[in-house]
């Protein structure tokens, strides 16, 4: 089995990427608190919001039914990393919200660490997924994911979709029924561009 559509990963991808340089930005500065503009940053709390519903996600409906499927290959060891760098991220964030360290020290890890995995997963799972998961099984985690981002779509799906072109943004939004898609012009993204994410420099 190959040849799944991976849009919407490279689309949450390619989101905290650029997430990942405006934080970088707000922890460089001198004139004020990094952590002070953080805590009140909605870019921030966006982040970490579309990250763990993405990881979540993953960790429930996709790494354990791969695990199943390749029981007694080397492939297991691919899932191990990708389990490994998941479980290395949610400690580097929380240390940043509660101060365990040089703010700019952490962003920087949270950066490397984050940076590496997606394009590990680019690299290497999704290949792998490919090759292993059923059309069934590859549905369920797009389940999950919308599960997951469910009652915050209103917030995610416009942050999601920043920046991206008309057919990307239009092949994302094509799952949803119409009353949310017209919720996502008419409300949820004009809420999302009047949003100050990031304080401005």
């Amino acid at each position: 089995m190959s040849g799944y559509d991976w849009t919407l990963m490279y689309v949450m991808h390619d989101a905290l990427r650029r997430e990942l340089e405006h934080l970088a930005k707000v922890t460089a500065r001198e004139d004020d608190d990094p952590r002070r503009l953080l805590a009140a940053a909605a870019g921030w709390e966006l982040f970490k919001l579309s990250l763990h519903a993405h990881h979540t996600a993953e960790d429930e409906a996709l790494w354990p039914v791969l695990r199943e499927s390749l029981t007694g290959r080397d492939d297991l060891a691919l899932l191990d990393a990708m389990e490994a760098e998941h479980a290395a991220v949610d400690p580097l964030i929380e240390a940043i919200d509660t101060g365990a360290g040089p703010v700019g020290e952490l962003v920087d890890a949270l950066a490397t660490a984050l940076t590496a995995h997606l394009a590990h997963e680019e690299k290497e799972a999704l290949p792998l997924i490919d090759a292993t998961l059923t059309a069934e099984q590859f549905q369920d985690f797009g389940r999950a994911h919308g599960r997951h981002v469910g009652p915050n779509a209103p917030r995610v799906l416009p942050w999601l979709l920043d920046g991206v072109d008309d057919a990307t943004a239009a092949a994302t939004l094509s799952v949803l029924p119409e009353p949310a898609r017209t919720a996502f012009e008419t409300r949820w993204r004009p809420a999302y561009r009047a949003l100050e994410r990031w304080p401005a420099s």
